[in-house]
């Protein structure tokens, strides 16, 4: 077992060590999801693994930041689990940060920013001591359905440096991407605070609140064959 991997794995070991109140990462939940920490415990026991980065797998409302300025955007709904779907549209509009108003689309000259409702499926990055090691944990995801996974970082081993392959395991295929409202220059000056007390821009719908929940209701089933997945996955690295 290379030194250098020991070192890396015990500092990474001793951060996700702390409490789940006092944990804080860079995502828009600012902690690890609970969905996923069994599965990174059971990973981080296995000697020649450690995870450096995850997500269980989301469903997310975005507004897009500024154009040409980096940043500025704003996350108005985070769910790492199914979504109780409401059943009315001013409900799912409130739930989605959209405004309880008519449908409408932007004009080419309202210089818009749009809200994107998205389904991001389980990403996870996990630091292997061997190359034969990342090879065994790539062919357990792709096994289970993760057909974008792969190896990166240094693959080869000199003289003074070990090598420190890292597996991605992700997949595309359950992701989407859809315009589901938007918000101009003329909005900004209409904020309104949600539910937490937060104020956030004025946000159109562009779309009804029946195909909203058409939407949400397809995050949840994909949900599903996420948590499958991972299962899937989990068993045959285990396995080994």
């Amino acid at each position: 077992m290379p030194a250098s991997f020991e070192v890396r794995k015990a500092k990474i070991l001793s951060e996700l060590d702390t409490p789940d109140e006092q944990y804080e990462d860079l995502s828009p939940k600012g902690s690890l999801d609970i969905g996923i920490r069994d599965l990174i415990s059971e990973i981080n026991a296995i000697s020649e693994y450690v995870t450096t980065s995850s997500c269980a797998g989301r469903v997310a409302a975005y507004l897009e930041g500024t154009k040409g300025a980096k940043g500025g955007g704003l996350w108005l709904f985070t769910s790492h689990d199914p979504v109780e779907v409401p059943s009315t549209d001013g409900a799912v509009y409130e739930l989605l940060g959209l405004s309880n108003s008519d449908v409408n689309a932007p004009t080419i000259t309202d210089d818009a920013r749009f809200v994107h409702l998205k389904f991001e499926p389980m990403i996870l990055h996990i630091l292997a001591s061997t190359l034969p090691a990342a090879q065994t944990a790539t062919s357990a995801a792709l096994t289970a359905g993760f057909r974008e996974s792969g190896i990166t970082g240094n693959l080869s081993q000199s003289h003074n440096h070990a090598a420190s392959p890292m597996v991605a395991v992700r997949s595309s295929g359950l992701a989407f991407d859809c315009v589901i409202g938007y918000s101009t220059p003329e909005h900004d000056d209409q904020e309104q605070g949600d539910s937490e007390g937060v104020t956030r821009p004025r946000i159109v719908p562009m779309v009804s609140g029946a195909y909203l929940r058409t939407l949400l209701s397809i995050a949840n089933q994909r949900f599903k064959t996420n948590e499958e997945r991972r299962e899937r996955f989990r068993g045959t690295l285990m396995k080994g």
